[in-house]
């Protein structure tokens, strides 16, 4: 039962502290609505690229993603540091190994009720999103405390092939 509680979390791209604190905040930050935003970055998500590679956010600053896939595999947009993007690296292995990912999109047999449109994956716990080729997604993110931080995409091979850039935060 908790292997699939955990595959379902990772599914959902939420951690299973998440599921038990729904309101629960990363040190980093906080997800936010778009209409709170004070800036807007258009990222462009290529095979095996993010353009711009870095960014520089101020302390406090609420940040409107829009994440353009314009190549041909299904990319992730995730905000952490390395050792959560380590982390995550994993669970998306076995996501693909398990064929709920594939190169190009997420299965969604047996997921009905659940909401996935077409901007890729929602969740309650949105520091990451899957964006499909073609299509385009938002993430709107509250940046609380200078950090060393990434964004990164964590489907296999992706983040080793150089998928991922950083952030500055100045406080």
């Amino acid at each position: 039962m908790f292997a699939r509680l955990t595959a379902a979390a990772v599914l959902l791209g939420v951690s299973l502290s998440s599921l038990a604190s729904p309101g629960e905040h990363f040190a980093f930050g906080h997800s936010a609505k778009a209409d709170q935003a004070t800036r807007t970055i258009e990222l462009t998500l290529g095979d095996m690229y993010f353009e711009p590679k870095s960014l520089a956010v101020k302390e406090g600053e609420t940040v409107r993603f829009v994440l353009v896939n314009k190549g041909q595999l299904l990319h992730e947009f995730n905000l952490g540091d390395a050792a959560m993007h380590a982390a995550h690296q994993q669970e998306m292995l076995k996501m693909v190994a398990s064929g709920m990912l594939t190169s190009t999109g997420m299965k969604h047999d047996g997921m009905a009720g659940m909401d996935h449109g077409d901007m890729g994956m929602k969740h309650d716990d949105p520091n990451s999103v899957l964006v499909e080729p073609g299509k385009t997604a938002e993430l709107t993110w509250t940046f609380t405390k200078a950090t060393d931080l990434e964004f990164a995409c964590n489907i296999p091979g992706h983040y080793q092939a150089g998928m991922v850039g950083k952030i500055a935060i100045a406080d």
